[in-house]
């Protein structure tokens, strides 16, 4: 694919926006692996998101400097650090890569024929390889979290199709048109945009190739136990709030909202009862047990009115012998 004109009164085709925070030590794998595309027809936006390691980072990117918009803001959140790229690109269509992720040189090439062979598209994203210190490490992301059928509003909710944010390239004012991303939220940002573009009827498809890698870390702002949940309630009751569904539509909704708490309370009992708190694991499984009253959630409460300690301790035992 020919790469058009980058002179200064050209806009690029593409623009990568990166966010960044406490990334010193991945930032510059991130942006070679930019600068190591065979589509060369872009511009790279790098914002630092008021990150605590701003010395460190900045003199990893020293030598890129030239060749990317380097752009500050307090720390506000992924969506914001996004955001302020977005209002700074000047292409066509944005590109997303998270700092501690790394696109394979042919992905802009292999996303934007994808993208070109089907006009009526708004979005693309393709598959990634895990990375890290994870059970998932070695897997694919569609793998782990497939994409089956069309992509529809119903199968985002539902999460029949689920994307990654680094694999994604979409058109500028279809972002611009649905809003952005919603500084509300710091974790499940990423699914809140996806379902407004496919609520507005923007198409979105999806390849399968791997050209991306993702580096899963105890540091990320998703990683703290129960956030990226949480986060994902938060959108869902979003959702419930603001959108105009069908009656069928609203049962799935209603479904997935209801799993998703669950799963939120029964997360924070598990975190409380290993830590000792028996009295908040107590109360979040009691919660869980009003979304879902499985016989096991029953006899776990029973446990813990009965011998708090000793259910603890076996908890930890359990714990230890499944790692």
């Amino acid at each position: 694919m020919p790469d058009k004109d980058t002179s200064d009164n050209a806009a690029p085709a593409i623009s990568v926006i990166i966010p960044a925070y406490q990334a010193a030590g991945h930032i510059g794998s991130a942006l070679a692996s930019v600068f190591a595309q065979t589509f060369t027809d872009f511009e790279a936006i790098l914002v630092n998101d008021g990150s605590p390691d701003s010395g460190e980072m900045e003199a990893v990117i020293a030598p890129y400097l030239p060749r990317i918009t380097y752009l500050k803001q307090p720390n506000q959140g992924p969506s914001a650090a996004r955001n302020l790229g977005i209002r700074h690109a000047r292409a066509a269509f944005l590109a997303f890569l998270d700092a501690d992720d790394t696109w394979l040189p042919e992905y802009l090439a292999q996303q934007m024929r994808f993208l070109q062979s089907d006009s009526s598209l708004h979005m693309a994203y393709c598959d990634a390889l895990f990375l890290g210190d994870t059970p998932s490490s070695g897997k694919t992301f569609m793998e782990v979290c497939p994409s089956t059928g069309p992509v529809t509003f119903e199968s985002l909710l539902t999460e029949k199709t689920q994307v990654i944010t680094s694999g994604t390239v979409v058109q500028r004012h279809a972002v611009i048109d649905a809003g952005g991303f919603d500084e509300n939220f710091r974790c499940a940002e990423d699914h809140d945009l996806w379902l407004r573009l496919a609520y507005r009827g923007c198409r979105i498809a999806y390849q399968r190739r791997v050209l991306v890698h993702h580096l899963v870390r105890p540091d990320s702002q998703g990683s703290p136990p129960g956030s990226l949940i949480a986060g994902e309630v938060a959108v869902l009751k979003k959702v419930e709030r603001e959108f105009q569904l069908e009656s069928n539509v609203q049962s799935l909704l209603a479904e997935k909202l209801r799993n998703t708490e669950f799963l939120l309370a029964w997360t924070y009992g598990k975190n409380s009862l290993l830590a000792g708190n028996h009295q908040a694991a107590y109360k979040f499984f009691l919660q869980a047990k009003a979304l879902a009253p499985t016989p096991k959630l029953r006899a776990l409460l029973l446990s813990l009115r009965v011998a708090p300690r000793l259910t603890a301790s076996g908890a930890k035992a359990w714990a230890r012998l499944s790692r």
